[in-house]
């Protein structure tokens, strides 16, 4: 029986190799000239093989793996039994085989163990499926002898021929032998750009993409009618490990597996179990001794080690790696921490003029003073006392630190740095693209997901069943709209479960700080706001991180029930709503205290209740902005640190160190088994699967929002951003490296959804910044009496004028504290904040025209301050191209260098086409000038005269 070539590596007697039955394999639909699959069941590995990179031959590459569960016994004997009865010449066409699963029970022998129907459908549908994959062209070697009880492995490869189809295909530009000059600067900026690459040579990659580059090769999406333009001299090398794997991919999306009116590709053969993983492999080893060099290793080397993190990244060689998708994430990243940097700068220089300006604030010292005497209202109802506005000196001392008039600069700043970082970015990106050959480049609808194919077969079944005609079937927002329905409600009720944990949270800190304030001691009840400040935000802390957690699971699980046709569909929608819940979820208190605590509290006499029986929150007599910083700072520091780094962290060596006690568990049983060394896929099927760049584009959106959005109250964010991020890059790069399999390199030209939510975020921080600045901080109210109530032009009396005045006498029943002389003195008159009229007016406690004026200065700085930035910001938007001038350039000159290399062919292809004629016109005439009886007599020479020119 003939065995195709290409499948065959070493005799099998030497190698112990067993070749499948061509007529058991015929009997299952394959066809008798392509079905030959190789197994692979030696015991000692071949070293030619470099431990599972290349076939059993040394010489074809593993292009990428399939994983299955498989029952030893039960296969085995199916497949012996079937070869016998092949053998007696009990055969079966194609045509007369049975449904998948069926039949096979028949040809057991009845003390054969039983077969199970599910796993029995499984090996018939790999069967099927691995047969059309050989027929696309793919070489496949199958090794079920590894050290993982239970699990087989099908190694596959592409040939050259294939590989060239595939690259046509997908139009996949690929550097031409036509090589061009890179425009370089002249004059005073090559001096510069030669002394700052000499200043950063200490912090550059050692690494060969790294290094600058003078000229370029010129790309062309690959034509096989054209590889004379392509440099391929060395075949090998001319499509990398990343183009291999993901034209591999793209042949398992599309191939199908069709009995039993099933067309499924290598999604739905996935989701359904019949692979349990699909996945490239790495390049090899990253440590270890005499370890081959290999761009993994470099990778560990030069980008994933936390001792090169002042370097700049890789990214070229990343994007080699890991493919267009992944190295943009990483630049982005980098492009990020890098604006991080100026921002921090001004951050700190504005926290620092705090510091340096607390002890000459007026107002600050004016509520230390102890001679002012000022008493002031109860903070809560009977339990709590008077008390006076000199022990909360440390707060407003404090509060000066975050609002200050260098805070309104800074939120200006931050504005245009949001909109400065978003053009860089811009810029940036097609630099990538230019270099990436990516300029032109338009993604394709991709394959529909195994879950909408399933829902369609179902529908077109019922519709069958119905004895309707159908043509081809989708899904119409009939059939999507109970899953919009949950999808509606279920956001509804997770925005509401928020809110009501933020309600909790308030409800805790009231009932706590009434129960503090009874506490005897004087040192509890003056460390009363901050204990209840603390111990509320770290409620919060656990409460998002959790919340956190379920909204992913949820948002997944809301997404997969609107059934999306393409990935990237349901990528964007996984997003919109994760975004969404994990937003409000992180935002909703810090919302709270920057623009609702304190606003509806009410007054002495006349205070809000809750439940009739928990009085509203007040904000401290400096304001509630130092809430707000403590509030942010925790939340943020608390999610980065616990939240994006010890979970990054722990959970993947928790997961490492499970599947090291099972393989230790399952070693323990078969010695032989552990005495062998590895191959490489058995080693990458125990990392974790690579889940997509969503969680981290995700947590890297929200820290842009603590970032930009309340910057005003915290300008230290952006350095505690700075130092996480710096820590980011290298555990996300180690994470990549050395946890996770390879992921199929995915083709892209930009960051996709993120970038719009990145300019939402930055324009929504506009408005946000200009409302803390106005109603959260004092800063109008400080404005309005500088220049209309102050007396001597400074803010001396500015204490006194934000505080109204109460007589005790008129405290409701039942509210008035329980220990009225608890000062020592009996008091008749208390403050509180706010503008109202005093007790001995006409209108007492009514709203002051105060008030007005404040609010009135309040509301115009934010139209003023939202419209000044934002022009601000689209100036800078407008003013910055999107496009560097120098890549325009570059781009044109490729096009023009690629017209001149077509015309040039074409002019050569019309020299050929003018020397044939002149020859065939010369041959004709010689020809014709021999005799006419010569001619007759050589007619078969002159026919051949006329046709050479033809032939060759």
């Amino acid at each position: 029986m003939r065995v195709n070539k290409k499948y065959s590596c070493l005799p099998a007697e030497e190698k112990g190799i067993h070749i499948i039955n061509i007529r058991a394999i015929e009997d299952i639909g394959y066809d008798q000239h392509e079905s030959t699959l190789l197994n692979s069941l030696s015991k000692n590995p071949d070293a030619d093989c470099k431990y599972g990179l290349y076939f059993r031959d040394g010489k074809r590459k593993v292009d990428y793996i399939l994983v299955y569960h498989y029952k030893k016994s039960s296969a085995g004997k199916t497949l012996t039994r079937r070869a016998q009865q092949n053998d007696s010449g009990v055969r079966s066409t194609k045509q007369d085989q049975p449904l998948p699963g069926k039949g096979v029970q028949l040809e057991m022998g009845e003390g054969e163990p039983h077969m199970d129907y599910h796993e029995d459908d499984k090996r018939f549908r790999r069967e099927e499926y691995e047969g059309n994959l050989v027929e696309a062209g793919l070489e496949l070697e199958r090794d079920e002898d590894t050290k993982i009880h239970g699990i087989g492995f099908v190694k596959i490869h592409a040939p050259w021929n294939v590989l060239c189809r595939e690259a046509e295909f997908l139009k996949l530009k690929m550097p031409t032998k036509k090589m061009y000059q890179i425009n370089q600067t002249h004059g005073i900026l090559k001096k510069i750009n030669s002394v700052i690459q000499k200043i950063t040579e200490p912090i550059q990659p050692k690494v060969a993409e790294h290094k600058p580059q003078t000229v370029k090769r010129l790309s062309y999406p690959f034509s096989r009618e054209k590889q004379h333009l392509f440099d391929l001299s060395d075949k090998d090398s001319f499509f990398d490990s990343k183009t291999r794997s993901t034209i591999v991919y793209e042949i398992l999306k599309r191939t199908t597996c069709t009995k039993a009116k099933y067309s499924m590709g290598i999604t739905s053969l996935l989701a359904n179990g019949v692979y349990s993983a699909a996945y490239p492999l790495h390049d090899g080893d990253y440590e270890g001794e005499n370890v081959e060099p290999n761009d993994r290793k470099l990778l560990c080397e030069e980008w994933a080690s936390y001792g090169v993190f002042y370097k700049y990244q890789p990214i070229d060689l990343v994007r080699k790696y890991f493919g267009e998708k992944i190295g943009l994430y990483f630049a982005w990243l980098g492009v990020y921490t890098q604006m991080l940097i100026p921002a921090s700068i001004v951050g700190i220089i504005v926290f620092l003029y705090g510091c340096a300006t607390v002890d000459e604030n007026i107002p600050s010292m004016e509520m230390c003073d102890q001679r002012n005497n000022i008493t002031m209202c109860p903070l809560c109802d009977r339990t709590c006392s008077y008390w006076k506005m000199s022990s909360a000196c440390a707060t407003a001392r404090a509060s000066h630190l975050f609002d200050n008039p260098a805070t309104v600069f800074f939120s200006v700043f931050m504005a245009l740095w949001a909109a400065t970082f978003m053009e860089h970015w811009k810029r940036k990106q097609m630099r990538l693209n230019y270099r990436w050959d990516l300029t032109g480049f338009e993604e394709e609808e991709d394959h529909p997901r195994a879950e909408y194919e399933a829902k369609v077969l179902e529908k077109s079944l019922r519709k069958e069943h119905k004895h309707k005609e159908t043509d081809k079937e989708k899904l119409t927002w009939k059939d999507r709209f109970p899953a919009y329905l949950t999808n509606f409600v279920g956001i509804i009720f997770m925005v509401g479960l928020t809110f009501a944990i933020v309600f909790g949270v308030i409800i805790y800190r009231i009932s706590t700080a009434a129960a503090l304030a009874i506490s005897s001691t004087p040192s509890g009840r003056s460390s009363v706001r901050v204990t209840v400040t603390a111990t509320a935000v770290i409620i919060n802390l656990v409460v998002i991180i959790i919340l956190d957690e379920v909204y992913g699971c949820i948002a997944r699980w809301l997404t997969q029930i609107e059934v999306p046709k393409t990935d990237k569909n349901f990528e964007e929608r996984l997003i919109f709503k994760a975004f969404l819940l994990k937003f409000v979820n992180a935002y909703t208190p810090i919302f709270y205290v920057a623009f609702f605590k304190g606003r509806f509290v009410g007054r002495p006499g006349d205070y809000v209740y809750i439940f009739h029986s928990f009085r509203m929150e007040e904000c401290a007599p400096g304001g509630c902005l130092m809430e707000l910083c403590i509030q942010l700072s925790i939340i943020m520091l608390g999610k980065q640190l616990i939240q994006n780094n010890l979970f990054e962290i722990g959970i993947p060596k928790m997961k490492k160190f499970i599947r090291y006690l099972k393989l230790k568990r399952r070693r323990s049983l078969d010695h032989e088994e552990h005495m062998k060394k590895k191959q490489r896929y058995e080693v990458d099927y125990n990392l974790e699967p690579f889940a997509g760049l969503t969680p981290e584009y995700m947590e890297m959106i929200i820290q842009f929002g603590f970032v930009t959005l309340f910057v005003a109250s915290f300008p230290l964010a952006p350095l505690f951003a700075l130092l996480n991020n710096i820590i980011e890059i290298r555990l996300d790069a180690k994470k990549f490296v050395t946890e996770l399999r390879r992921p199929v390199a995915v083709r892209a030209k930009d960051i996709g959804i993120w970038y719009n939510i990145l300019r939402g975020i930055g324009k929504l921080a506009v408005i946000i910044n200009a409302f803390v600045i106005s109603f959260t901080s004092d800063f109008i109210p400080r404005l309005v009496y500088l220049y209309m109530y102050s007396e001597n032009g400074t803010m001396h009396g500015f204490v006194n004028h934000t505080l109204s005045s109460f007589n005790v006498s008129d405290f409701q029943a039942g509210t008035a504290p329980n220990d009225p002389l608890d000062l020592g003195y009996e008091v008749q008159i208390c403050r509180y904040k706010d503008y109202r009229e005093p007790p001995w007016s006409e209108n007492k406690y009514d709203i002051s025209k105060d008030f007005w004026a404040v609010l009135a200065a309040r509301l115009a700085f934010v139209i003023v301050f939202q419209n000044l930035v934002m022009f601000m910001s689209d100036f800078v938007d407008w003013i910055i191209p999107d496009i560097p001038k120098d890549i325009s350039q570059q781009i044109h000159k490729e096009k023009v260098l690629m017209v001149e290399v077509f015309m040039r062919e074409e002019q050569g292809k019309l020299h050929m086409l003018e020397t044939w004629k002149d020859k065939d016109k010369t041959k004709g005439e010689n020809c014709n000038n021999h005799s006419p009886r010569l001619s007759r007599s050589h007619s078969g020479s002159l026919s051949s005269c006329h046709s050479y020119p033809l032939d060759v």
